[in-house]
């Protein structure tokens, strides 16, 4: 099978999937917002599980960025993207949290790490990948600590 007809298959199927949706009316579109607003909830209950306490949930430290979710555990502070899909069909979850993503979450971490003046310990961002619907089954949740660190654009001061 060439590279042209795996693409041609793929357009039909994507193309297909979105003239059923459009077709079948505004109740068989999935709301996405609502999807992630699950995969938040079910990942914040894993972190409880995990013995972090979660400080809060949807952040907005400034009016570009969001923190999904910003958990404590001792002295680690950590900055949690949540990233939920129906399936792996197209890859990881987590493989979204592009160079793009990674800045802005990196940006919205300095700017709540100002507004909270710098508290003492280790910060860290982690990934949590949520993988079923709220419909489904139980959903695949995995953790990913230490995802990426931050850029080294952001300076914090020194105790």
């Amino acid at each position: 099978m060439n590279l042209l007809h795996l693409l041609r298959g793929r357009f039909a199927d994507a193309f297909g999937c979105w003239r059923e949706r459009r077709h079948a009316g505004p109740a068989a579109v999935p709301d996405r917002a609502e999807a992630g607003r699950w995969g938040e909830a079910v990942a914040a209950q894993h972190l409880k599980r995990a013995g972090f306490e979660v400080l809060g949930r949807r952040v907005r430290p400034n009016r570009r960025d969001e923190l999904d979710i910003v958990a404590r555990r001792g002295d680690l502070l950590v900055f949690v993207e949540v990233k939920t899909r129906r399936s792996e069909a197209y890859g990881r979850p987590s493989a979204a949290v592009n160079a793009r993503k990674r800045h802005a979450l990196c940006r919205a971490a300095a700017a709540y790490l100002r507004q909270a003046h710098y508290p003492r310990g280790c910060y860290r961002f982690d990934v949590v990948e949520v993988v079923g619907t709220p419909e489904g089954g139980e959903p695949v949740v995995r953790h990913l600590e230490h995802a990426f660190p931050f850029e080294q654009r952001y300076r914090f001061p020194v105790a």
